[in-house]
């Protein structure tokens, strides 16, 4: 498991710290527990935001028909 060394008011310190004593955990339990949280939003948001366009692309209807187009095709106006 790797070390992290961070910077962190002392205000803020003291009141983590007692959060974690709160919940009979350490600061690095807590620590892990919320970057675990941020992952895990992260790529169910990830997900979710992907199913949703491939579910927009296949309502839509539209298609290339197959044709390629350049850069400067798709940036013409």
């Amino acid at each position: 498991m790797a070390n992290v060394t961070m910077s962190i008011e002392d205000a803020l310190l003291r009141r983590a710290r007692k959060a974690a004593v709160d919940r009979d955990a350490s600061l690095s339990d807590l620590f892990r527990s919320y970057l675990a949280e941020l992952v895990e939003r992260d790529e169910a948001r990830r997900a979710f935001l992907a199913s949703e366009l491939d579910a927009l692309f296949a309502e839509s209807g539209a298609s290339s028909k197959g044709k390629r187009r350049t850069r400067d095709e798709l940036h013409e106006r």
